[in-house]
């Protein structure tokens, strides 16, 4: 099989053994069509390839990307030394994406990509969509790191023209790579249990069992819980009649209690020019909801029981030097409670059930040695259930068709695809929303301008959409069948300069800037309408969004057993509301989204010891549309650190968030956790 297959197939399935990771690399050279689609699109090259040594055994092998499409990517040693507990801590860490947190350790986590929207990015877990038919909308909160790899962002979509359909089709992606299961030689299991304390009284225990089941076939068992009272004191923050800012109340945040279990099953196997995966995923969870503190109450009595599941599989073969498929399934149930018994409020009890079913085949074929084209298929079926009254129980087929191409010469690549959606809805009651066909045309170019490929300019174009959801288009009484779908156009024009160095202090550095231009249209809002101003769902909103991401990453070697790493990220947005001319808000900057804002990381290594510093700052920003005095909201910045003592089978772990303790809301009137603790007490068997 070929070098660079082999490699990332043997990483996949986890089961190589030192001795097999040190023949991959003296295998034969790469197959022809390998290099045209797969290197393309990943941007690797056969030099490149990265061997960490630990107690003199190689245990991995990485491939430094050049990727066509811009992205970003938090993984391996570096994403551990985050102070983070899910996926969504560690996105903030991410140029052009704003986090949304309603505080503590329970409360809901979204993210939104270069003010777009947080329906208008995929969450992709171990290769497929993360889905959620009814709002759009993932917790990320809900995914601990506990057994995730590495973290990459990609802005317009993934620079691969073999994977499904449905991946096209995306403004962004957020793709969640789990740990695959590595064995030192002679070895057959690995256990790893993890214990975390830390304030709010937070306890979360974890455990990764790690089996080779044959030469050919691993699995692995991630379990974790998490238990936490969600108490903090905070500082109430009210506006005064001169409209300054005041902090006048200390209090205890109630209510934001959690308790969460997460059992995670993967079976991993090598076939002959391929592999498969097949994974088990359950999440269960109850918490408090503690709200918004609004007129100094703060007390509420709202809960939220989840419990999720879903089972999925990859099968992926190639056939000779020119043709290769995979073919994707998934099946996941969620089940959401929710409880509001505030005694100010009407009693509420509802329960949302979901349903999706998900099959993908993906194609590419090699036309010439360095041209390629792919073909995917994707069908989707999603269904909602309700115990609400005259609810519409809705149910939704989705068919998804791509076509893809890319050429690759020696200093230029290129890559163009086109996507076609086509939806159709079914409800039991009321009026169902008509069929939607949507077409999604993107192209990307990657530029060397010098024969050394140091410096990479590319720019890419595309037209994504996003259908409306089911509480979009059937909620009760604000729910609009008529709507359609939103679209947004991208433009982006960056460079990246990336220098690796065999020799020095200096081990490599890497500079990544990009600018953009998008602009949505269709965008669904809730407006008043009619003459009892009731809400409703309408296609009113258009936005113009320009912006600047930059990130700069270095890494030193200044003497025998030091290393340090630094990077630095950096965001510009003007987004702006330019829906009508007589609003008051019209070319108003757009709700939370500040006009500066970045992040920078610094981790310091010596033997046994690991330092890390991170810093997150978000500019000055509006709570509402109109962007007034009253609506203006102050910047905040969070400075955390850890350190951590690795001895030869456990280690320990002190985190600081928010050092100076400052009082600062993500979103109004949710306020966030001052100074807090972890400390993690990890044991490898």
């Amino acid at each position: 099989m070929a070098k660079l297959i082999s490699m990332r197939i043997q990483t996949l399935i986890g089961e190589a053994t030192a001795y097999d990771k040190k023949q991959q690399l003296e295998v034969k050279r790469p197959k022809s069509w390998l290099k045209s689609v797969s290197a393309f699109a990943n941007g690797e090259t056969q030099d490149s390839v990265r061997v960490h040594h630990i107690q003199e055994v190689v245990v991995t092998s990485r491939l430094i990307s050049r990727e066509t499409i811009p992205s970003q990517t938090l993984g391996g040693e570096e994403l551990k030394k985050l102070n983070s507990l899910s996926v969504a801590d560690a996105l903030r860490y991410f140029s052009g994406l704003q986090l949304k947190d309603y505080g503590g350790v329970g409360g809901i986590k979204t993210v939104n990509i270069r003010s777009m929207g947080t329906n208008h990015l995929g969450i992709f877990y171990d290769g497929i969509e993360l889905g959620n038919a009814q709002n759009g909308q993932i917790d990320l909160g809900q995914f601990s790191l506990d057994n995730v790899e590495e973290i990459s962002l990609y802005n317009g979509q993934r620079s691969a023209i073999f994977q499904p359909a449905s991946d096209f089709g995306n403004a962004g992606s957020v793709y969640i790579r789990t740990k695959a299961p590595r064995f030192m030689m002679g070895r057959r299991y690995n256990l790893l249990v993890r214990a975390k304390y830390g304030s709010s009284d937070t306890f979360r225990f974890s455990s990764l069992w790690e089996q080779k089941l044959s030469d050919h076939i691993s699995s692995s068992l991630s379990t974790s819980v998490l238990t936490s009272s969600g108490r903090y004191k905070f500082r109430y923050r009210r506006v005064t009649e001169d409209n300054t800012v005041a902090y006048d109340t200390t209090a205890v945040r109630h209510n934001g209690d959690i308790w969460a279990f997460r059992i995670e099953e993967n079976v991993r196997g090598g076939i002959a020019d391929g592999y498969w995966n097949v994974k088990a995923y359950t999440y269960h969870s109850e918490r408090g909801i503690p709200g918004a503190i609004v007129n100094n109450v703060w007390r509420r009595g709202e809960r939220q029981w989840d419990h999720n599941t879903f089972g999925q599989a990859v099968f992926q073969r190639s056939f000779g030097d020119k043709f290769s498929t995979k073919a994707l399934a998934k099946y996941a149930y969620y089940v959401t409670r929710y409880v509001n018994n505030d005694e100010t409020q009407i009693h509420v009890d509802n329960t949302y059930r979901q349903q999706e079913m998900y099959f993908s085949t993906s194609n590419v074929y090699e036309i010439l040695s360095k041209w390629s084209v792919s073909m995917s298929y994707d069908f989707k079926w999603n269904k909602l259930n309700a115990n609400m009254v005259d609810f519409a129980f809705p149910h939704r087929y989705s068919n998804f068709v791509s076509l893809a191409t890319a050429l690759t010469l020696s200093r230029i690549q290129a890559q163009a695809s086109l996507v076609e959606q086509v939806v159709k809805d079914h409800v039991k009651y009321g009026a169902s929303s008509s069929s939607r066909s949507t077409l999604t045309p993107a192209f990307f170019v990657n530029v060397y301008p010098f024969e050394s490929k140091l410096l990479a300019v590319r720019a890419f174009a595309k037209k994504s959409f996003r259908m409306p959801t089911f509480n979009d288009l059937y909620y009760a009484d604000m729910g609009n069948s008529k709507l359609n779908p939103e679209s947004a156009l991208q433009y982006d024009l960056g460079f990246v300069l990336n220098k690796d160095w065999k020799q020095g202090i200096v081990d490599h550095f890497r500079l990544q800037v990009d600018g953009y231009y998008n602009t949505v249209h269709d965008k669904i809002v809730a407006y008043p309408k009619g003459q009892q101003f009731r809400w409703t769902m309408l296609n009113l909103g258009k936005v113009h969004i320009k912006g600047v991401d930059a990130m700069a990453e270095v890494g030193l070697e200044p003497a025998k057993d030091w290393k340090v790493t630094a990077r630095l990220q950096y965001t510009y947005q003007d987004a702006r509301d330019v829906t009508d001319p007589n609003t008051s808000y019209y070319k108003d900057q757009i709700p939370y989204i500040p006009w500066h804002s970045g992040s920078a990381i610094l981790g310091l290594s010596w033997r046994e010891l690991d330092l890390a510093y991170s810093f997150i700052y978000s500019g000055e920003r509006y709570s509402q549309q109109e962007n007034i005095l009253y609506n203006h909201l102050q910047p905040w910045y969070t400075h955390d650190m850890s350190v951590v003592y690795h001895a030869r089978r456990w280690s320990a772990r002190l985190d600081v968030n928010n050092i100076f303790s400052q009082d600062y809301d993500v979103i109004l009137n949710y306020p966030m956790p001052k100074r807090n603790y972890m400390l993690t007490l990890e044991y490898n068997f």
